[in-house]
């Protein structure tokens, strides 16, 4: 049988993208190993050997997800900027294109884990990364002591987080939305009479 031939690696990517499309076209509440079984053409045991529950599942998507949004983030900021807010518009733009590049996806799954004993030590683990990413941009274009730059970088993806909800619940567009989330970032390192905040 043709299926028999990927690999361990290749299966695993199979069945987390056959996961996706059950998502996509069913919704979450849809997603069980014995159906993703049943959708990707394998005997249910396979799904079971790789996830071991719909919780694992679940978060390995989760992390799968997260990681394409991590790598886009990364992509984007390789260019060099200039300015504050040339990295602010970069910074902003490409993080809320993630989300709305996998339309809802992520928080569909996230909101599956709701309540999951794992799902609130992994949500921390991916929100730390997110807060290193934006410190490490923003680093260069502040005059703040770390920990002071670590904790408005908390803020600033908290309210990343917050715009690509409103967003995906189409309460405003893509670019509203990146807008906003520039003008925080931009404003979280400015003082009140327009300069780069110094501590």
């Amino acid at each position: 049988m043709a299926t028999r031939r990927l690999s361990k690696a290749d299966r695993r990517r199979q069945l987390l993208d056959m996961a996706l499309v059950v998502i996509r076209e069913e919704g979450a509440d849809r997603l069980t190993l014995g159906y993703l079984a049943t959708r990707a053409g394998v005997s249910k045991p396979i799904p079971y050997e790789h996830f071991g529950t719909r919780s694992g599942l679940l978060i390995e998507l989760y992390k799968s997800l997260d990681k394409e949004q991590v790598d886009a983030l990364r992509e984007a900021l390789g260019s060099v900027q200039q300015s504050l807010k040339e990295t602010a518009d970069v910074l902003a733009s490409a993080y809320i294109h993630c989300s709305a590049d996998t339309s809802g996806e992520w928080h569909a799954v996230g909101a599956a884990l709701t309540g999951s004993g794992e799902m609130g030590a992994v949500y921390q683990e991916l929100i730390d990364g997110y807060v290193q990413l934006f410190v490490s941009a923003l680093r260069p274009h502040s005059g703040l002591t770390p920990d002071a730059l670590q904790q408005r970088c908390v803020g600033l993806v908290g309210a990343g987080e917050a715009l690509s909800v409103m967003m995906i619940g189409g309460h405003c567009s893509e670019k509203d939305a990146a807008e906003a989330l520039s003008s925080l970032i931009q404003g979280g390192l400015l003082d009140i009479f327009g300069r780069q905040v110094s501590e």
